[in-house]
């Protein structure tokens, strides 16, 4: 019965859009949830099944002991999330577009319902996502278009778990899942830096309770260290993000083959410099194996995550790791103008150090 009453949301949802791209944009999400949806199989009777395969059955076993852990530990509103199950037929549920001016790095941004606006629009179809991405190609935009892992609904719909989740390594899927229930806490329309920072400051130490409980702490290490990779990587196109502001500031100045040759300058110089950076690295990081190529729209979307990251944590540890008092005092911060949120943020992060 829940199941059919979210399939009557989905379809509310469509019926009150305006406009044969929206109606389409949104005939295909809805189309494309509901599939996952009636896709989806119980993990108990997943786990019954004599012929599923070990692995699968060991993953499914930790997720869900990660997901009691969530509601009783974390006190994250677990609710009937993650307990279907989903067999994808590829590596991403969804694919993300990000298309941004040639000489800006202010993305364009979709507004839905609900969510309020975005930088980046999601595609169950990779065909559909190239379609669109050409219309803005056709505009001599700087194009991205990334998969998912995973998503949340933010508690509208009882996220199911899929082959997204289970082809990531133990710690890495009970990760991913902490961090998609913490988006069903709170949730800012128009606000990415502050949801995904919060959602990963949950998700990290929530990360380092299950670890330590499973008597493997010093696996969060390996946590930290792609943490840092990120960091690093933040400060680098930081950087970089500064002397393209400064030379897209005189489009009124330059013509446009000369702002186009200086851009790609520059981008010469941020691919060298990430490839110096992460040669010593143990994987990929978060632009991926070397040799990279990257553009405005590569560099708006990462820099709207991580960004408030420490100060969260700073607030869990104030919160003395009572992660119910936690959400309340993150609550209430979402509450104050984005101004005032940033600046008691930015307060925080000063404040933060590791744990050691």
């Amino acid at each position: 019965m829940k199941q059919l009453s979210q399939i009557y949301l989905l379809l509310l949802l469509v019926t009150m859009l305006n406009g044969c791209s929206t109606i389409g944009y949104y005939s295909q999400a809805v189309s494309g949830h509901l599939s996952l949806m009636m896709s989806a199989e119980p993990v108990d009777d997943i786990l019954s099944d004599t012929s599923t395969p070990m692995d699968l059955r060991g993953k499914l076993t930790v997720a869900q002991q990660a997901r009691e852990f969530a509601g009783q530990r974390l006190a994250l509103p677990v609710g009937e999330a993650f307990s279907d199950y989903v067999n994808l037929d590829r590596p991403w549920v969804v694919v993300n577009l990000v298309a941004v001016p040639e000489f800006s790095l202010e993305p364009h941004r979709w507004c839905y319902p609900v969510l309020g606006c975005q930088a980046y629009r999601g595609y169950y179809s990779l065909a559909d996502a190239r379609a669109e991405e050409s219309q803005f190609r056709n505009k001599d935009f700087d194009t991205f278009i990334g998969g998912v892992t995973a998503y949340s609904t933010l508690g509208w719909f009882d996220d199911p778990l899929h082959t997204g989740f289970t082809q990531l390594t133990e710690d890495r899927m009970v990760a991913l899942m902490f961090h998609e229930l913490a988006h069903r806490v709170v949730y800012i329309a128009d606000d990415t830096a502050f949801n995904e920072s919060f959602a990963t400051a949950v998700e990290l130490e929530g990360l380092r309770l299950w670890l330590s409980e499973q008597g493997k702490s010093g696996q969060f290490d390996e946590a930290l260290d792609r943490l840092a990779r990120r960091n690093q990587t933040l400060s680098l196109v930081e950087d970089f993000s500064a002397r393209l502001d400064v030379l897209y500031a005189q489009q009124d100045v330059l013509p446009d083959q000369q702002l186009r040759n200086r851009k790609a300058a520059i981008y010469q110089e941020l691919a060298l410099a990430y490839q110096e950076l992460s040669a010593e690295w143990s994987e990929p990081g978060p632009f991926g194996p070397v040799p990279v190529s990257l553009n405005n729209a590569n560099l708006a979307l990462f820099r709207q995550y991580n960004q408030h990251v420490p100060a969260f944590r700073q607030m869990l540890r104030n919160a003395g790791y009572d992660f119910a008092d936690f959400y309340k005092a993150v609550e209430m911060l979402s509450e104050q103008l984005e101004p005032q949120r940033s600046e008691h943020l930015a307060a925080l992060s000063e404040r933060f150090e590791e744990h050691l």
